[in-house]
């Protein structure tokens, strides 16, 4: 049985989890509709995988007698300014959730529930392969500056698959 207090962290987790799926659907579509395939094929994988996140903590939570709650999503941003800065605010969104993720491993050792910190693990470990990932990107970004843009989106998804 969950404790309240853990049950209350998870389930705002699946808000976080949640909007992280819409704004990399967001930024996607942005991707999209200024010519850039393969980066809005990249998001878009990122989106789905942000769903299944979320998914993962609903399944957790009412599997160890909670109730999951599925909030309402603050909606994202449409517009985006270039590549780069798009990439930027990816990593920091992702070391917004590591944060996030770092905090329920820290309330589960603090109330002793080690079944919800050895499940969370999965988690830390996807972090720090999700911030290595789009560092990464946001490395060979700056090897190209605003130059071979249409290489970098045309290979994008190389890197995403030799990095996971």
């Amino acid at each position: 049985m969950l404790a309240k207090k853990i049950e209350k962290i998870l389930n705002d987790q699946i808000e976080k989890e949640g909007y992280s799926s819409n704004l990399y659907l967001a930024m996607a579509s942005w991707a999209d509709t200024e010519g850039f395939a393969g980066i809005a094929q990249w998001l878009f994988a990122q989106a789905e995988e942000e769903l299944m996140h979320m998914m993962k903590f609903v399944h957790f939570i009412n599997e160890r007698g909670g109730h999951a709650i599925v909030p309402a999503f603050e909606q994202p941003p449409a517009k985006f300014d270039g590549i780069k800065k798009l990439f930027d605010q990816v990593l920091k969104h992702e070391q917004y959730i590591s944060s996030s993720i770092n905090d329920i491993v820290a309330l589960a050792l603090k109330e002793n529930d080690f079944a919800t910190h050895n499940w969370i693990q999965w988690f830390v470990t996807e972090q720090v392969e999700e911030e290595a990932s789009v560092q990464s990107i946001i490395d060979k970004l700056k090897m190209l500056g605003d130059k071979n843009m249409y290489m970098f989106d045309r290979d994008i998804m190389t890197l995403r698959g030799s990095e996971k």
